[in-house]
C-alpha cells in the first residue's frame, strides 16, 4: 500500500497543548476507525505552523476523505516513493 506524507497548515502548531494535541489524535483515529483498514495513521511531526503526517492508504482520494471528515486541513499530499537514511550512503 503507498505511503503518503500529509503538509497540514496550522498557524501555531508548534504551541498545541498536549490536551489539544490528544484531542486530534482522537477525532483523526475515531475518521479512520469509520473508515476502515485501508488507511492507517503512522505518524506525525509538530512544527511551529504545520503538522507533517505519514499515512498508508490505497490512493491520495481516501487521504482527502480523511481529512474532510475530521476538520483537517490537508494542504499537500505527496506519495512517498523511497525512504533514504544515512546507511543509504554507504
Amino acid at each position: 500500500m503507498p505511503t503518503y506524507l500529509i503538509e497540514r497548515e496550522i498557524p501555531g502548531a508548534g504551541n498545541l497543548s498536549d490536551d489539544q494535541l490528544k484531542s486530534i489524535s482522537q477525532t483523526s483515529c475515531s475518521v479512520l476507525k469509520n473508515m476502515g483498514p485501508a488507511i492507517k495513521w503512522l505518524q506525525s511531526y509538530v512544527t511551529n505552523d504545520k503538522i507533517y503526517c505519514v499515512y498508508k492508504a490505497p490512493n491520495p482520494e481516501m487521504i482527502l476523505e480523511h481529512a474532510r471528515l475530521g476538520g483537517f486541513p490537508a494542504n499537500l499530499v505527496s506519495e512517498v516513493f523511497t525512504i533514504i537514511d544515512p546507511t543509504t550512503a554507504e
